[in-house]
């Protein structure tokens, strides 16, 4: 059977667009939108399943499928167009590639998800995996003007922004985080910001107690932070928990926000050489790869220290990190599902979702990426896949077993 499929996906977008692994996989990477659409349309039509990965470099495993289809292919550099405001970006292109396109024209985008550099573009805005960046310049959707969709039927959707709005249609919405249920993301349109003059990250060390209350006074005193994040000791690979605040702008406004720092957090703050900011933050983000397991919490701000509270007893510390300015938390380590659907339930009844970045397949299947409901998006969940994937090809832990 496996080889008729890969006879008429070859027949469909090419041979060299396909191939079977090692382990019985069928793996099939189109290279344009339109041979996206056109696979999905044949597996629509012949009721395969399909899994969808993108560099392979976040997901922990793959999930059982007839074919695995990539977005690898989708990764020229000829098809990165911008201007100062603007790219458009295939999905299968790496973050890295993107940061170093924009900046030999000193532009760059607020993307800091955490995993390896090399995720691609259409995982992190399928994930909707944000950083510390979230801070200052708001989550991955704040970043998207546009995007286009090869749904589960084959089709081929073309979603922006309407006219001078500030913020994405409910559509976009949908697949910004709705991890391929909803269809694959082939290209997207990001906005591109001016290098800053200045770039500096202060840092203290001490409790978890005393570094919150000085958080809370950053917020007090509306310090402009591109990020605040209040790190663990096994994130920081540091003897005590840290809280690290980046500053970014002018280089006036840069020392000006570091001497009101001083001023408004009374901590024993020191400036890290660029070498170790940069060491700080992607080691941080690639530090969350090592271990199985990953969510999220859309705690706010002023909730953090509860949430801290509850998950720290239910999991233990682990490798977490809280915005401290704009909310959530995110907690990597070693958990059960057991364990998980005991602390989706505890914040569930204090209405703070729990989105599931990163597991096993087995985990994804049996817990679910969203609980009883998901950040941003209303409505049962079935019934938006009926509309883009209506014949549920997409092998995908939307909800997983114990919400179904």
């Amino acid at each position: 059977m496996s080889s008729t499929r890969l006879d008429r996906i070859a027949a469909t977008i090419g041979a060299d667009a396909v191939r079977a692994t090692g382990d019985g996989r069928l793996v099939v990477t189109p290279t344009s939108t339109e041979a996206m659409a056109g696979v999905l349309g044949l597996a629509h039509d012949e009721r395969w399943q399909v899994a969808i990965e993108g560099g392979g470099s976040w997901r922990v495993d793959a999930p059982p499928a007839d074919l695995t289809l990539s977005t690898r292919g989708l990764d020229d550099r000829l098809g990165i167009e911008h201007t100062d405001e603007t790219v458009t970006a295939p999905a299968g292109v790496s973050l890295d590639l993107l940061r170093h396109t924009l900046r030999d024209e000193h532009g760059w985008v607020a993307l800091d998800p955490p995993g390896r550099t090399d995720r691609t573009i259409g995982s992190i805005l399928a994930t909707a995996t944000a950083g510390p960046l979230r801070a200052g310049f708001g989550p991955v959707r704040d970043q998207v003007l546009a995007l286009t969709i090869a749904t589960g039927d084959g089709r081929v959707v073309r979603l922006a922004r309407d006219e001078g709005s500030t913020t994405v249609t409910p559509a976009m919405r949908l697949h910004l985080g709705g991890f391929g249920g909803f269809g694959v993301i082939t290209d997207a349109t990001l906005r591109v910001r001016p290098l800053a003059e200045a770039d500096l990250t202060w840092v203290a060390l001490g409790s978890r107690d005393r570094l919150s209350a000085a958080a809370r006074g950053l917020g007090e005193h509306r310090i402009a932070a591109a990020a605040a994040e209040l790190i663990s000791p096994a994130l920081a690979s540091e003897p005590d928990w840290l809280l690290a605040v980046r500053l970014m702008g002018s280089r006036d406004e840069v020392l000006a926000e570091g001497q009101r720092l001083s001023r408004v957090a009374h901590l024993h703050w020191h400036e890290l050489p660029p070498e170790r900011r940069v060491l700080l933050w992607n080691g941080s983000s690639r530090g969350i790869s090592s271990v199985p397991v990953t969510f999220r919490l859309g705690v706010l701000p002023e909730g953090i220290d509860e949430a801290i509270d509850a998950v720290v007893s239910l999991l233990g510390e682990g490798m977490l990190s809280a915005g401290a300015l704009a909310g959530s938390i995110r907690w990597s380590g070693h958990t059960t599902a057991e364990q998980l659907r005991a602390v989706r339930s505890h914040f569930a009844a204090r209405e703070v979702p729990l989105t599931l970045e990163r597991a096993s397949w087995a985990l994804r299947r049996t817990v679910g990426h969203f609980g009883a409901y998901r950040e941003g998006i209303g409505g049962p969940i079935d019934r938006l896949r009926e509309r883009h994937d209506p014949r549920h090809i997409f092998v995908t832990g939307i909800t997983g077993e114990a919400a179904s």
